[in-house]
């Protein structure tokens, strides 16, 4: 997907809405996510935090009727170039950290990790358990055989 400059910016003052919510203090709140909602059909952006209460939205023009079977993916690329590029606000929220964004879909299914961030550790994208059932089947294995 290539992303236009209208999107880019759209993108960023999404995530600048998020950052004005929740402004670095001394107090963290005790949300842990921000969970951001695409809508494939509609084209809209939406962040919400852990209760489920909206904290932004916009409408991507770009995603609008987007039928593509990889949307997602290139959705949570074209997020996680955005959050990065804004990594020193993002990583300054009033959140209580450890803290992530998380991608979901139409139906609010987590789809992807987009960036998380605890004090001296920050994971850009991918799923955090990627390989985990063949690293643990293969630990099982293991310890099996060894009796």
């Amino acid at each position: 997907m290539n992303t236009n400059e209208q999107t880019t910016q759209k993108i960023e003052r999404f995530l600048g809405k998020i950052i004005q919510k929740f402004p670095h203090d001394d107090e963290s709140g005790i949300m842990t996510d921000v969970h951001v909602k695409v809508i494939q059909d509609s084209g809209e952006l939406l962040a919400f935090d852990d209760d489920e209460h909206e904290i932004t939205r916009c409408v991507v023009d770009q995603w609008i009727d987007n039928k593509d079977d990889d949307f997602y993916p290139q959705v949570a690329q074209v997020l996680r170039e955005s959050i990065v590029s804004m990594k020193d606000k993002i990583e300054s929220l009033g959140i209580l950290k450890p803290y992530s964004f998380v991608l979901e879909n139409d139906d609010s299914e987590h789809v992807s990790e987009l960036y998380v961030v605890d004090d001296d550790t920050v994971i850009i994208g991918g799923d955090l358990m990627q390989g985990l059932d063949k690293e643990l089947d293969d630990f099982l294995d293991k310890l099996l055989d060894e009796k």
